[in-house]
């Protein structure tokens, strides 16, 4: 890891902290507003165009809208959890940006400290990013459990069940990137792919774990904790004014995490895009020129988000698990040994370069065909047959009874 890291002054981590706080913050606005044009462009609707140019600040509009809202409590919530739910929801979401590379080594303006465009990094960064965001499930379902009703604590029920299976895919498709890197710092991981994005060589992971971070983020199709045809809105049915918004900021910021997340462990970081590297004497990856890479690729993954949420249906839950547990994790644990195999192979220099690319095609090949394996059906039993009711036609038929006993005179 870098030297800086760790030796910054108190003023340069509290600028960075701040500096992240507010980035995320608009970006989670504009994101908003990006998600309702690019919808309304798929659905030939109009859009946000009222506030502002082209309806920029719609967003702006909705936040203070949603704080004017009055505040309503439910009687039978648990006062405390309840209020406490949304926060902790939203807290992890920014803390995992914390080991998150932005850039290279650049200079603070108008000073001569030099810094990395990244908080801090820890040598098990991405562990720590896996263990933050799984912390905000308590948040919802707490909120669930707390608002004291039925639809919103089956929709914490479903959310902490969803998210406990696709962390499962997700952290199982990030194995292959640490075996590659031979790290899982975020800021050597970037590094190692200074000739090659981990998503070449590493497709069926990518996939993998671009299906997991949907699912993670409960996000269409995958959005059946919020599912308003059976449970409402899910989770935060009970929920109004700037509670709600924390829900509706912490979705958001967990989409932007997820984002830059695979855009540090497959798209090189911030390392400008293939051919553009080698334009100015790699000038576009130093100083402030990889802000511009890594925000758009962040952006690229946003845009998927919302494109999915435009074009597919949205799934039964029995078939949503299922995909999860019997296809995505097995899946991906055949794919690690494959990767393990390949790995081992060219260290005992019996892989070469064209042959390790072939070897690789054809494995990830395999993998994405069994997502199109048929599952099998089981029989459906066979029917009952209908027992006769005697008041269908609407005129009952007596119960037979015994004739009555004549009394002999």
């Amino acid at each position: 890891m870098n030297p800086l890291f760790g030796h910054d002054p108190f003023w340069v981590v509290l600028l960075k902290s701040v500096l992240i706080f507010v980035v995320l913050v608009v970006y989670t606005l504009f994101n908003i507003w990006f998600e309702r044009r690019v919808v309304a462009k798929m659905q030939h609707r109009i859009g946000p165009n009222v506030h502002g140019p082209f309806g920029l600040l719609q967003s702006l509009a909705d936040g203070v809208k949603l704080a004017l809202k009055e505040d309503i409590v439910v009687k039978a919530a648990d006062k405390v959890v309840y209020v406490l739910a949304p926060i902790l929801a939203t807290i992890p979401a920014f803390l995992a940006w914390a080991v998150i590379p932005f850039g290279p080594e650049v200079t603070i303006p108008f000073t001569d400290q030099k810094t990395m465009l990244q908080l801090t990094d820890l040598p098990v960064a991405v562990l720590y990013i896996l263990a933050v965001t799984s912390i905000g499930v308590y948040g919802i379902v707490l909120a669930g459990w707390s608002s004291g009703s039925i639809y919103a604590l089956l929709g914490g029920l479903r959310s902490s069940a969803q998210m406990i299976s696709y962390e499962v895919a997700m952290g199982l498709s990030l194995v292959s990137v640490f075996m590659y890197a031979g790290s899982m710092s975020t800021s050597e991981i970037v590094s190692a792919q200074h000739s090659m994005w981990y998503f070449v060589p590493l497709f069926p992971s990518f996939v993998i774990y671009v299906i997991a971070m949907i699912g993670e983020t409960n996000r269409a199709p995958f959005d059946l904790p919020e599912a308003e045809g059976e449970l409402v809105g899910g989770f935060h049915t009970e929920y109004s004014s700037l509670k709600f918004a924390l829900f509706f900021l912490a979705e958001y910021v967990n989409m932007v995490t997820v984002s830059a997340l695979a855009t540090t462990m497959f798209l090189g970081g911030w390392r400008a895009p293939f051919g553009l590297s080698h334009l100015w004497d790699g000038a576009l990856n130093e100083n402030y020129w990889p802000l511009l890479w890594f925000f758009g690729k962040t952006l690229f993954f946003i845009f998927i988000f919302v494109w999915l949420r435009g074009t597919l249906p949205r799934m039964r839950y029995d078939q949503f698990m299922s995909f999860g547990w019997k296809i995505l994790i097995p899946v991906a644990l055949a794919w690690i040994v494959a990767v393990a195999f390949i790995r081992k192979l060219k260290s005992e220099d019996m892989l070469d370069g064209p042959a390790l690319f072939i070897v690789a095609g054809v494995a990830g090949v395999l993998v994405i065909l069994t997502f199109l394996i048929p599952e099998k059906k089981e029989p459906e039993p066979e029917p009952e047959p209908d027992e006769v009711d005697a008041f269908a036609g609407g005129y009952p038929v007596p119960p037979i009874t015994e004739p009555p006993t004549r009394n002999a005179r």
